[in-house]
């Protein structure tokens, strides 16, 4: 186990998605992927209250809603669950008025008292930060969220946020969500880590297995006529990166895991990262997921992969 930051959150390094829930995952797949998940000592639950509105038929909060069904079923012990705001179609955005609206909202779709970790999903330029801060603000104190996070903000207004959090006396943030994987490094590396150190705070990265082309399963450039999702991990199919999965599969086989199992254990022993976020919208695929958070790779594989990696940058 581990924590989120200065928080007290204790939680299993790995956090599965509830992007596909309500999307590529129906309500019992869902449900079986959430108890196998749990069955294998995973507590910790991350979704949006806009998942998945962009899926025809669906107007947002659909992911909420399986979790909160779950959640009142089976009455699981220590979960811990995140959940974002600004992007649902009927609150976007992170004026006070709008965060606390989507909060109840979300509240009431998850049949909880509290938000265990509530991300500003994205940053809103329309709205002076200072709105936002204290928004957030009001919302821990008024007991309908644990801890304050923030995901797609840049390192500059992290900085901003927690200037104006120290100056006001508000809950700092305790954790930062960014896309951040073996082929996308960089940025997150040269940035958003050194903020993170500094003030406490974890990562708890998505886009763990670059949409599902660090599993090992597209190798080939081609994805004509599939999904979107398979589109994008199929651009990466190129040279490098076909020799960073040859790199994992060779790692991975060393410890008898597989390649979305050993990805992930990188990411999870990087810097201030918490816990990857991945998710999972067959039940058979859980099992890899909860291994990473038990792989420990030696320091030259770590940095054997660090290595293959940088050609693979996109």
């Amino acid at each position: 186990m581990t924590r989120i930051g200065r928080s007290d959150l204790d939680i299993l390094p790995l956090s599965l998605g509830g992007n596909v829930f309500g999307w590529t995952a129906d309500r019992d797949t869902s449900f079986a992927v959430l108890d196998s998940f749990h069955a294998g000592g995973g507590n910790f639950i991350d979704t949006a209250d806009a998942y998945s509105a962009w899926v025809p038929g669906n107007s947002g909060g659909e992911s909420e809603t399986l979790i909160g069904e779950w959640l009142a079923s089976r009455k699981p012990e220590n979960v811990v669950v995140a959940t974002k705001v600004s992007q649902h179609p009927e609150f976007r955005g992170l004026g006070a008025k709008n965060i606390r609206a989507a909060a109840e909202a979300s509240l009431k779709r998850l049949g909880i008292d509290t938000i265990d970790l509530y991300y500003a999903h994205f940053d809103d330029a329309e709205t002076p930060l200072e709105e936002t801060v204290a928004g957030f603000a009001d919302l821990v104190s008024d007991g309908l969220v644990r801890y304050v996070a923030v995901s797609n903000y840049t390192a500059a207004r992290i900085g901003e946020w927690i200037s104006l959090a120290e100056a006001s006396g508000a809950d700092l943030p305790v954790a930062v969500q960014p896309h951040y994987n073996l082929v996308h490094r960089t940025d997150v590396e040269s940035e958003i880590v050194p903020v993170a150190e500094r003030y406490g705070m974890s990562l708890v990265p998505y886009y763990a297995l670059a949409s599902g082309f660090l599993t090992g399963k597209y190798r080939s450039s081609d994805a004509t006529g599939t999904s979107p999702r398979a589109e994008g991990a199929a651009k990466l199919a190129t040279p490098a990166g076909l020799a960073l999965i040859d790199a994992l599969k060779e790692v991975g086989d060393a410890h008898g895991a597989s390649i979305a199992t050993t990805a992930l254990a990188w990411l999870r022993a990087q810097p201030s990262v918490a816990a990857p976020i991945a998710s999972a919208s067959k039940v058979e695929q859980v099992a890899d997921l909860l291994a990473s958070a038990s792989l420990e790779l030696t320091a030259d594989e770590i940095a054997h992969l660090s290595a293959v990696s940088e050609p693979a940058q996109g």
